[in-house]
Formats: structure tokens, sequence, C-alpha cells
């Protein structure tokens, strides 16, 4: 079997808000779409609701690469809508706009989403970031899906940016999940022998009407419908450059890891998705400030000491992909928490000299408006 290339293309949704009131804006001028694609072509998109909007990288060899580009896309997307008096934020909620005050855009796939699966759609005023690693063969694929299940809730917890939800602190790291996971075909996962079982789990669902290809099926982590890659969709999205760049190496390094030693005649341990789902839960609610369980070992293990540990195992791994600099970001992540405890930092600090509720819960948009442009 031939190596697989493991390329890397990262896809992020953002939240459009006003300046002014720092809350979304519900309609935005489709001229700012109209610029945004001039400047950018098929690398922007519209999303489900009008006050979202998509990048996506073209796929790159290292992680350096597609973060440079991913960095061009925000700043073409920023200074575009500074033209409309706009600013964008990459949060995977708003912290206190409402959801029913958005519109979904007017595309027949959205049309159709909204017909078919009534409010939970509607809420979807989420946003999370994609990334796509090249794994040619198919059936590597999937057995490499398999595997890479396991580290999921690790991501995931390096990546919480959701901590509020129409003005009220959730007390979760990811709020996200919760809306996402009323959808159907979400959450982890089956595991699957081979490419030919995993095409007849989808043709099934085609052939019954329950779905028109393979893109509606919204797990943490699938094979892409449309390109030869292995894409994992559980992380929320990240408010600063830095930690996409981390967790990028992470998903990357993960995948080099499990082929290597699949190639020497090993493999990761497939667990219960229970207890899969038991990590999931822990990372969503407590995120870095949490412990995650090493199911090996069957206790739970802080942050930390994992990442330390994961970045050792995998060092050759990472050395051969050459992002071992970028993977020794998660380390910073657990050092300087995520996105959801900045968020809640700012906050507390506004409240504290003096802001009411509202006032703080601005004071954290301006803080991600800051971010979006940060590496």
């Amino acid at each position: 079997m031939e190596k697989p290339a493991f390329t890397l293309g990262i896809e992020e949704e953002y939240l459009i808000v006003d300046r002014d009131t720092r809350d979304l804006v519900a309609e935005p001028d489709p001229s700012f779409f109209d610029a945004c694609n001039e400047a950018l072509g098929d690398r922007v998109s519209a999303e489900f609701l009008q006050c979202q909007i998509e990048v996506g990288t073209r796929p790159h060899k290292n992680v350096g690469n597609a973060v440079n580009e991913l960095r061009e896309l925000r700043r073409a997307v920023a200074s575009t809508a500074q033209l409309f008096g706009y600013a964008v934020i990459a949060a995977s909620t708003h912290p206190f706009a409402r959801w029913r005050r958005q519109h979904h855009t007017k595309k027949d796939r959205y049309d159709g989403l909204a017909a078919d699966i009534g409010q939970p759609v509607r809420r979807m005023l989420i946003c999370g970031m994609h990334m796509h690693v090249g794994i040619e063969d198919d059936d590597l694929r999937i057995d490499l899906m398999n595997q890479v299940s396991y580290f999921l809730p690790h991501m995931l917890a390096l990546s919480g940016s959701s901590p509020f939800w129409e003005g009220e602190d959730t007390r979760l790291a990811s709020y996200r999940l919760t809306v996402f996971d009323a959808m159907p075909r979400t959450g982890l996962p089956d595991q699957l022998v081979s490419f030919a079982e995993y095409r007849r789990l989808v043709d099934h669902l085609v052939e019954s009407e329950c779905i028109e290809d393979g893109t509606k099926i919204w797990w943490d982590v699938r094979p892409s419908d449309r390109f030869p890659t292995l894409e994992q969709r559980v992380t929320d999205v990240c408010s600063r450059l830095a930690d996409v760049r981390a967790i990028a190496a992470f998903y990357q390094t993960t995948l080099a890891y499990l082929y290597r030693i699949r190639v020497g005649n090993q493999r990761w341990r497939i667990y219960p998705n229970t207890l899969i789902m038991e990590n999931r839960w822990r990372a969503q609610r407590y995120g870095m400030e949490g412990k995650l369980i090493d199911h090996g070992a069957q206790k739970a293990v802080g942050m930390d000491a994992l990442m330390a540990e994961f970045i050792d195992v995998t060092a050759q791994d990472a050395e051969e992909l050459g992002c071992a600099e970028d993977l020794l970001g998660v380390q910073r992540i657990v050092k300087e928490g995520t996105s959801a405890m900045r968020q809640r930092r700012v906050y507390a600090e506004a409240v504290e000299n003096g802001a009411d509720h509202d006032e703080a819960l601005q004071a954290v948009v301006d803080a991600l408006i800051e971010e979006f442009g940060q590496d």
C-alpha cells in the first residue's frame, strides 16, 4: 500500500457582526458576499444562515502553508467586511445573539434542510472548523477513521470557543455540540470494516430516500463525499490562528502515527463508542479545565499530561510531516487556555471594571474581533 499524501485542507465558518451593536447582521448586504467572492473566488461561500460565511483552503503538504493561506482568507474577509460596517469573528457561538432573529440563506439545499428537519436546523447558529487530511486508499481511510475517533475529544477540548448562548454562560466549553447533536446522523461514526460497507450504508439511506448523498452524514469524522480525504468535524472554530495551527498539527500527526503503527502490524485499540462519548462529553463540558479518561489506564488524566505524552509518542511523525514546532502549540493552549476560557475572562474583567451584563458581553465580541486577525 502506497503511503498516503497526508495533505491538509482547512474549512472555517465565521459570524458576521455589526461593528456598532456587536450583534449579528441578520441580513447582510448581498454586495458583501459578492465582494468576498470577487476577492477569493471559490474559496469563500455563504453558509446556512445569512449571518455566516465559510472559507476553505486548498490542500497543502504541511500545516504552515495551510495556515498561511487561512491567514490570507481571514484578512480578505475582514477587510471586505469593514467596507460594509461589519466585522467578522471566529467563535462557534455568538455571546448574545438570538437564533430566532436569523434567516437562512435562500438555496435549494438550505431550503430543503429547513423543510426536512424543522426547528433543530433553525437553531444552527453555530460555527465549526473542519480539517481534511488526504488518504487516497479507500479502505485505509475507513480503518484510520475507526482509530482516530479515540482522539476526537482531545481536539474538541483544545478548540472550545462556545461558552455563551443567547446571553447566558452555559457552563460548557463547547455549547455548539449541544445544538448540533439535535441534528440527525451526527456524533461518532459507526465502526466499519471497509469502504464498501460504508458505501452500502450511504446507499441504503439514499435508496430509502432519507438523504441525497453522503454529505448529509454529519459525523464527527467522516470520509469526505467530495475528496479522497478523512474530514474531522468535531472541533469548534478557533478565535486565533495559533490555535488552528496547533490543532491541525495534532490531527495530521495523529493520522500519520496511526498509519505508521499499522504498517508495523499494530493498531490503536478500538473502544466502545460509549467510552469515547464519555470523553467527548467531558471535553464539551470542561474543555481544557477538565480531565479526559485514559481508557487504557482507566483513569482520568489532565490535558497537560495527555499532550506531553502525545508529543513524545508522535515525535517521529510530526518531524517527518514538518510540523513538530506547530504541534508544540497544544502545550501553549494548555497553558494559556482556549477561546472559551478567554471569553469568560474578558466578561469577568469587564464586570469587575463596572460594566453591566450587556456591556460585558459586547466586550467579549470586541475581544473576538481583535483575535480574528491575530496569529
